[in-house]
């Protein structure tokens, strides 16, 4: 299937490791341009050399900032308009969790983990829509946790800040139409950095990574019996932000082995 991205420009945050650089490498698999940021300078200045030399350095876009700085991001997406005349699709790729029950929750870590959710999407999302409302296919699309219908009490707090985010995405939808397409997808546990650290700081050391991820699996009670893959999310990224998908807004894609016990 043409997914229609040949030519197109999409902006990735985070987009430097896990399921922000998975959507990189296949957005640029698709024929898009890609631009990108993530706050880590040294890390994305090697990803970046990486992609220009697979790629071509044409196709590519990468600057060190962080999304909770409002000038930073609209200088970010000022340039990429100047480098590839615009943008037509939006990946807002939010940070990790907080592991905290409310009576543990300081009100400075309310308000770090709300501030991170809300403006990861608010910074980006400002500075894009005078590029997307004159595509002729603007897209955004957030990466979201199940926990925005499936709240933890061990993460109490950044479930509380998914949820949020997901009703500011549902009005968006609506806002923003019909010139921006506005979905998310929600994770639920997915192989990434902070799992790596976890399984190498296992008690048992002689214990296989196969073994320790089927654990956890079976521990989470994933039907599936395994977590996702970060190759996984990007596809879901990319058709979302495609053309091919221009008749799906104010949805919201589930990725999470079945593991959901909402209906």
């Amino acid at each position: 299937m043409d997914l229609g991205l040949t030519g197109k420009t999409v902006i990735v945050t985070g987009g430097s490791s896990g399921i922000g650089l998975a959507s990189v490498r296949a957005f640029l698999d698709e024929g898009a341009n890609v631009a990108f940021c993530a706050r880590g300078a040294d890390r994305l200045a090697d990803v970046h050399a990486d992609l220009a030399r697979e790629f071509g350095a044409e196709r590519v876009f990468a600057q060190a900032l962080s999304v909770l700085d409002r000038a930073a991001v609209e200088q970010f997406v000022a340039q990429v308009a100047n480098r590839f005349g615009g943008c037509d699709a939006l990946i807002t790729n939010a940070g990790q969790g907080r592991v905290s029950t409310f009576a543990d929750t300081t009100d400075d870590a309310w308000r770090e983990e709300l501030e991170l959710k809300f403006f990861s999407q608010i910074n980006p999302i400002h500075a894009s829509l005078p590029l997307l409302q004159v595509s002729n296919a603007g897209a955004i699309v957030a990466v979201n946790s199940l926990l925005a219908y499936q709240p933890e009490p061990h993460m109490v707090c950044t479930s509380a800040a998914r949820g949020g985010v997901q009703n500011l995405l549902k009005s968006l939808a609506s806002e923003l139409a019909p010139k921006i397409r506005v979905n998310s997808i929600l994770l639920g546990l997915v192989d990434s950095q902070q799992w790596q650290r976890r399984f190498e700081a296992r008690a048992d050391q002689s214990q296989s990574r196969e073994a320790w991820y089927a654990a956890l699996a079976a521990t989470k009670k994933i039907p599936l019996e395994r977590l996702g893959q970060t190759q996984e999310a990007a596809r879901a990224l990319v058709f979302l932000a495609s053309p091919a998908a221009s008749y799906i807004t104010g949805a919201q894609l589930e990725l999470s082995g079945g593991v959901s016990r909402f209906a």
